[in-house]
């Protein structure tokens, strides 16, 4: 008889290497992007020290890069298409799975799965001809932020019914059991369980709306130091301005576009962190501790 026992630990180990060796490859090429990016904006950081992060003007042709309203703009449209997308999402995602019937939840699960590989450039497109001319809504925060959240909507609604689908039906049919209406069983199981995925949704959207250049780049009207809490206001992002000024910088100016990427890379960092910390106190919470 063949002992497999020695070619089952040879293979666990083979298996252990091979995703170790995967996830080290993961963060060398993570390390290498922060290391390269933060060494071509050391230029700019030197020429205008904090200034760079809390002054708003932006002159390439004076040397004086200001990133503030640009990183105003990116949290302010991010933060537009949040509060528009999230509630839409969410009721989609429960519609699907806890009120329509499978006929009818197949092809909605179809269609999100299609509008999330719409190109970004075709919603930014439509921003302008719909939106902007239209409906007279003009090229904005707003009008960014709304487009932003149509296209972070098929993200967070597939990964809230994901997370949806995982509620034990024992404990949804125990629910309705005790005479519970729909939305008391969806409030008392469904969400509890859920809870931290639907997190972790809302922040890959928050992501995703934060790092969109072509769509913002389109429609957020590339006002330079623009920095207002009125959202029919033209403005600016981190994203958007990389794209329209890279082709044309020069040595100095391409090192603030640079030094504008290492932000929006450290402020993502940061969103996700935040993020981790909410998921793990929600699944404490969840188990009691």
């Amino acid at each position: 008889m063949i002992d497999l026992r020695g070619r089952r630990a040879y293979g666990d180990r083979a298996f252990g290497s091979a995703t170790a060796a995967a996830a080290a490859m993961v963060l060398l090429i993570l390390g290498l992007i922060a290391l390269t990016m933060t060494r071509r904006s050391i230029p700019v950081l030197q020429h205008m020290g904090l200034g760079f992060l809390t002054g708003s003007r932006w002159s390439p042709a004076d040397d004086a890069f200001g990133a503030l309203a640009f990183i105003f703009g990116t949290a302010f449209t991010a933060l537009i298409a949040v509060v528009i997308a999230v509630p839409i999402s969410l009721g989609v995602a429960l519609f699907m799975t806890q009120v329509a019937p499978p006929r009818l939840g197949r092809p909605l699960v179809y269609l999100m799965d299609l509008l999330a590989g719409v190109p970004s450039v075709v919603f930014g497109l439509w921003g302008v001809l719909v939106l902007s001319q239209h409906f007279g809504l003009g090229r904005s925060f707003f009008t960014a932020g709304l487009i932003l959240a149509i296209m972070i909507i098929p993200i967070v609604t597939s990964l809230s019914r994901e997370v949806m689908d995982t509620t034990p039906v024992g404990d949804k049919e125990g629910a309705l059991a005790m005479g519970t209406t729909r939305w008391e069983m969806i409030r008392a199981t469904v969400l509890p369980h859920s809870a931290s995925g639907l997190v972790g949704a809302v922040m890959l959207g928050l992501g995703r709306a934060m790092g969109e250049t072509i769509a913002a780049a389109l429609v957020i009207g590339s006002a330079l130091g623009q920095i207002t809490l009125d959202p029919f206001a033209p403005g600016n992002s981190m994203p958007a301005v990389i794209a329209n000024e890279w082709g044309e910088a020069q040595e100095l100016h391409k090192s603030s576009l640079i030094a504008l990427a290492v932000t929006l890379f450290a402020i993502t960092i940061i969103v996700n962190l935040i993020a981790t910390g909410i998921v793990e106190r929600t699944l404490k919470q969840g188990r009691g501790t």
